[in-house]
């Protein structure tokens, strides 16, 4: 099985993670550091949304430092299984909720939710930008992300991304060789 990582802090620290395969590009230690460090206090008590969840490193290491819920949206059933032997492996299966369908169906069907987002993280295939930007439009739609909301973008370092999407207003990007994560905070009026 391909590495996925460790758990970086939390309960579930230091736990080694297994990647769904060759072609996927899980959360490097590094990356996710720098992550959970710019998300800080926020992460406790936070309800996760985990798109193109991969390996579900990100909604795991969420869980593992305290967030109350990690929803980890995954269409492809090996991966779906990854994410199950790693939240078993990290014992943190009952704060989390692994859906088995494509991200953008499943936003569209679910509509918005009960309790708003407080963070998503957006990390689909390198090689479809367009599907990063869509992801992107639908979480700024008004009552998908709670008002004081993060969404984190992992994407290619070349792929531009605009400085306001609806509701979102960029607040920083990191880059770490070809990845990088651009922080989008939710605002309370949408771009012209």
């Amino acid at each position: 099985m391909p590495d996925a990582g460790r758990v970086v802090a939390g309960t579930a620290r230091g736990i080694r993670l297994t990647a769904p395969g060759e072609g996927t590009r899980p959360l490097g230690d590094r990356v996710k550091q720098t992550l959970f460090a710019i998300l800080g206090p926020s992460i406790r008590g936070a309800r996760v949304l985990d798109l193109f969840a991969g390996s579900g490193a990100a909604g795991i290491e969420a869980l593992s430092r305290g967030a109350a819920l990690a929803v980890l949206v995954e269409r492809d059933r090996e991966a779906v299984r990854t994410i199950e032997r790693n939240l078993e492996r990290t014992r943190l299966a009952d704060g989390a909720r692994i859906v088995r369908a494509e991200a953008l169906t499943w936003l569209a069907r679910e509509g918005p939710p009960v309790h708003p987002w407080d963070i998503a993280i957006v990390d689909p295939p390198y090689s479809e930008p367009a599907l990063l930007e869509r992801a992107l439009t639908v979480l700024s739609a008004p009552s998908l992300m709670a008002a004081d909301g993060w969404v984190v973008a992992k994407h290619f370092w070349r792929t531009d991304l605009p400085a306001r999407i609806g509701l979102l207003a960029s607040q920083r990007q990191r880059r770490f060789g070809e990845t990088s994560l651009t922080f989008y905070r939710v605002t309370d009026q949408e771009a012209t």
